[in-house]
């Protein structure tokens, strides 16, 4: 099978041979398999130098996967022909979900939401997992505060769109153009980005926000935004800032989790959660994709199609 690896600087098209789902897994066809910053990261070969992953010579790449069950592993609960998406947290795969298969635990993988197109159901996983995990880990719930920054990000407008539909009162931050979405999302306040982060949110906030999730990496300046004991959440390894004024600094890495996936589909197919598809590029492309996601300004993600 066709199927992308990194490690060496950019993304490179090799074969491979088809995986095999062993006890508990699926093989699936890949329809669709959505980019994320991280692949970019993995195929320059710079993911080691976070200590997340042992250094390489190459990495399978992709996280996202949405398609077709085309084999099921003794034990795992789905039949061949099955329309699923998954997500494939480890990274020291030699191929992942950017490929014509992929194999995933069964634990990793609910049905596709349906009316919804391989494409946009793809870049669901990551995204919307990431989220999810990082709003539980923020204490985020019924009138609880929350500053999102990168509210407008594909991370982002999961973070806003599910805080919101957890009671949350949420403060976004976001370029200037981009108000009236995250506003959609279902936030409560606004503040531009580049203004004086911390006296912008405390003026909305008197005391500060409960928590924050820092989508764009702003660190103390996101801190200063939060009230003595709240919570911070970073979702990128080593740039969680020190837990100043008691507040407990916690770093989300997401974790494949079936049943919080499956409560994400429900939402999708109930029109309460917003899927955002910036382009979509061949396999043989994806170093276009990549260029064109490093340049920065996309609303969604880019996807593959093997």
């Amino acid at each position: 099978m066709r199927a992308l690896i990194g490690g060496s600087g950019a993304p490179r098209l090799v074969e491979a041979p088809v995986p095999e789902a062993g006890p508990a897994q699926v093989r699936i066809k890949v329809a669709a398999a959505a980019v994320n910053p991280f692949d970019l990261a993995i195929a320059a070969g710079t993911v080691a130098d976070y200590g997340v992953a042992r250094r390489l010579d190459s990495y399978g790449l992709g996280f996202d996967v949405a398609g077709v069950v085309d084999q099921v592993g003794r034990g795992a609960a789905f039949e061949v022909g099955e329309e699923v998406i998954g997500l494939v947290a480890r990274l020291e795969l030699p191929t992942k979900a950017q490929a014509e298969y992929v194999v995933l635990d069964a634990s990793a993988v609910t049905r596709a939401p349906r009316g919804r197109t391989a494409v946009e159901a793809s870049t669901i996983p990551l995204n919307a997992l990431t989220a999810w995990q990082a709003l539980d880990r923020a204490g985020a719930g019924q009138g609880r505060t929350l500053l999102v920054t990168g509210a407008a990000g594909a991370v982002g407008g999961y973070l806003v769109e599910l805080a919101a539909l957890r009671g949350a009162r949420v403060v976004a931050v976001a370029g200037a153009a981009d108000e009236e979405l995250v506003r959609g999302f279902g936030a409560e306040w606004f503040v531009p980005r580049g203004d004086d982060l911390a006296e912008s949110v405390r003026a909305l906030v008197p005391g500060g926000v409960d928590a924050v999730v820092d989508a764009a990496v702003l660190g103390l300046a996101a801190l200063d935004a939060v009230r003595d004991g709240g919570a911070f959440v970073a979702l990128s390894a080593g740039v969680a800032p020190v837990g100043l004024r008691g507040i407990d600094v916690a770093t989300v890495f997401f974790r494949a989790d079936a049943g919080q996936l499956a409560e994400v589909v429900r939402l999708v197919e109930a029109g309460r959660v917003t899927l955002r598809v910036a382009g979509t590029y061949p396999l043989e492309k994806a170093a276009d994709a990549h260029a064109r996601m490093a340049a920065g300004g996309l609303r969604g993600r880019l996807v593959l199609i093997p």
